[in-house]
């Protein structure tokens, strides 16, 4: 049964926006804030994930996308964000609030979603929907589209450039949750590494078997500072708003750290912002925009739509100037994968 839509007062602008809506990990999941656009009839609403706008990473990136698509395309938005240890029925409902406060069109931020969009798919065929970083059955419909990224082409370029860094041959992956999704990173990240030295050792961490492996600093923090202290010297995690407790490690351990989703070197804290070698930037906002942006023009999706590193959906930043020396050897490996001749693994 569908819960009642929760409304938040109207606010002047999208960082008042945000602290109604996603004021932090504590937030219970329930509210819903919205601003209103004119000159269009469609109503873009986002369902984030766990630790929802201000991780200054995934969410972030989304959250982009969608604040260009009110200030460019004049359409309405509203906000939801998940809650810790919730189950399916709770993101299905807090998709059918949205559509009982009229959106017309709802993007849920990630994979943990799925069976959430494909229920509430099924039930509302006028809705269009669409879900970043999941194409399984589970969340397949008509009106449905699916949003992925080639992450591990991504972590391949990052991971050539932590080899080319690394002065001890010893480099760390941390990852939020143990899933194929996070597992692309992973393998692309590796893959790059052993390109560039073959002999390079790769020191891997999950943090936890659930959402919160997303949403927790001090467990990022503890996972990096147990590599650097085994002699690692650059880490990169994809583990979403914990990283922000990698960079910290690294900045006490005067090593370096590799971003993610999001070009960190501008979007983290100041203080650490000088330990970001790179980021794998996944452009979310790029995907969330044009996504918006179909539907107002009455292209109804549905199906995988892949945003790969040929079609500009990933790539590595050069904030900050730290790979400004291999830059040209990166764009070597990047254009290899965009010819075909390299393939990344996804495993």
């Amino acid at each position: 049964m569908r819960h009642s839509l929760i409304k938040a007062a109207a606010v002047s602008s999208v960082a008042a926006l945000s602290l109604a809506a996603c004021g932090g990990s504590d937030s219970t999941g329930d509210s819903t804030s919205a601003e209103g656009g004119s000159g269009s009839d469609v109503k873009a609403c986002l369902a984030y994930d766990v630790g929802g706008r201000g991780d200054q990473s995934f969410n972030d990136s989304a959250a982009k996308g969608l604040d260009k698509a009110k200030d460019e395309l004049k359409v309405e938005i509203a906000e939801v964000e998940a809650s810790q240890g919730e189950n399916d029925a709770a993101r299905e409902d807090r998709l059918n609030q949205l559509i009982e406060s009229g959106c017309t069109d709802i993007i849920a931020v990630g994979y943990i979603y799925a069976k959430a969009v494909g229920g509430a798919a099924k039930e509302n065929s006028d809705i269009q929907f669409a879900i970043i970083d999941d194409a399984s059955e589970d969340s397949a419909g008509e009106n449905v589209a699916q949003l992925t990224f080639a992450e591990e082409q991504g972590s391949y370029l990052v991971g050539a450039a932590a080899a080319l860094k690394s002065k001890s041959n010893k480099v760390g992956f941390i990852g939020g949750v143990d899933v194929p999704l996070i597992n692309k990173f992973q393998a692309g990240f590796e893959a790059g590494a052993k390109a560039v030295n073959p002999d390079i050792e790769v020191s891997t961490k999950y943090l936890a078997e659930d959402g919160s492996g997303f949403a927790d600093p001090a467990k990022g923090q503890t996972a990096a500072e147990g590599m650097y202290d085994n002699g690692a010297d650059v880490v990169y995690h994809a583990a979403g708003g914990s990283g922000s407790g990698v960079f910290k490690a690294a900045k006490a351990a005067k090593k370096m750290a590799i971003g993610v989703d999001s070009d960190q070197a501008l979007t983290a804290e100041e203080d650490v912002r000088d330990v970001i070698l790179t980021s794998m930037v996944k452009n979310v906002d790029v995907a969330v925009y044009d996504h918006i942006k179909a539907v107002t023009e009455g292209d109804m999706q549905s199906g995988n739509i892949v945003f790969d590193l040929k079609a500009g959906g990933v790539d590595y930043s050069t904030t900050g100037g730290k790979v400004d020396d291999i830059k040209d050897k990166l764009d070597g490996y990047k254009q290899e994968i965009v010819d075909g001749k390299v393939t990344v693994p996804t495993k």
